[in-house]
């Protein structure tokens, strides 16, 4: 395991070649802001979420079952969570509280006082297969997906058979739970636009011969209406998670094919693809993060890659 490792190959020369600009509407790339390999080591990183009150990053290193905090002040690296049920996606609630999904077959809240309390593992009676990845609207709402990756062997989870259809949940603040879409063949990661009228969710069916894309939805009164294809391009590799900055951009993560694709893509609100980050893994999933959230922390199979970026997330 390795930690403060510095800019990786495609950064050690400025102007910075590793962020690409593909579109004039890409305005984000700093020159002189290195791609930084930050820690390495894993065995396949997902979920990272950024504590700007104590300057860490967590991220899940889900087929060692363990989350991981990095500090932001002096590189260190350590343990927060082991076991971790294989912990996969996080984010944070209006309260600061970690919120987990966790493939063995549960979402997750972390207190304030370290209790750890379960929002969800059950619908309609039936088990959750392996909660992939998730957010926290600003009304207390919990989004997440169930894709089943974490039940399919016993490498990020454990080989079960699945109870329940593939799905989007959305848990209200009164703890009722609801399918809010059910015709996804993966359902992975997922986000919130700035303001909360759409919801933009991936699609890595690509692994069972489905689409690989990316799907945006009208949100009205907590219910998903007029889905479309925001983005398509990304066979015959997938991405996996994505978030969003305050101009709407899209920012998603990219790879499982030609290895130059490998990284993050930046899609505008139209949908437009405006820009690319390479890195030398495949990217699972991404978050904005650092004093002034204008530094994008990236998962990358067995590395967390970090760069600053002329733009702040949401």
């Amino acid at each position: 395991m390795g930690f403060g490792l510095g800019p990786i190959e495609n950064s050690l020369r400025y102007p910075v070649v590793g962020v690409e600009p593909l579109d004039r509407r890409f305005t984000y790339k700093i020159g002189n802001a290195p791609i930084e390999r930050l820690a390495t080591g894993f065995g396949w990183v997902e979920g990272p979420v950024y504590f700007g009150d104590n300057g860490s990053l967590l991220f899940s290193d889900i087929p060692n079952n363990r989350i991981y905090r990095w500090l932001e002040a002096d590189g260190h690296l350590g343990i927060f969570r082991s076991p971790s049920n294989y912990a996969n996606g996080h984010t944070r609630d209006q309260r600061g509280r970690l919120v987990s999904c966790e493939h063995l077959r549960r979402v997750t809240r972390t207190e304030l006082d370290g209790r750890i309390t379960v929002l969800a593992d059950r619908y309609e009676g039936k088990s959750l297969s392996s909660p992939n990845d998730v957010i926290v609207a600003s009304d207390g709402a919990v989004w997440f997906t169930d894709p089943g990756y974490g039940i399919d062997s016993d490498y990020e989870g454990i080989k079960q058979e699945a109870e329940l259809p593939r799905a989007v949940y959305r848990l209200d603040s009164t703890g009722s739970l609801q399918v809010v879409a059910d015709d996804f063949v993966r359902p992975n990661g997922l986000a919130l636009s700035p303001d909360e009228s759409r919801l933009y969710v991936v699609d890595s069916g690509i692994t069972d011969g489905g689409p690989s894309h990316i799907r945006v939805f009208d949100v009205v009164d907590g219910r998903l209406r007029n889905g479309a294809v925001f983005a398509d391009d990304f066979a015959p590799g997938f991405t996996d998670g994505l978030r969003i900055d305050v101009h709407g951009n899209v920012w998603c993560s990219m790879g499982w094919a030609d290895p130059a694709e490998d990284g993050v893509r930046c899609y505008s609100a139209e949908g437009a693809l405006i820009g690319k980050i390479h890195l030398p893994e495949t990217c699972a999933n991404v978050c904005f993060g650092g004093r002034r959230k204008n530094r994008l922390f990236m998962a990358a199979s067995t590395s967390i890659y970090a760069v600053c970026l002329n733009t702040t997330g949401i």
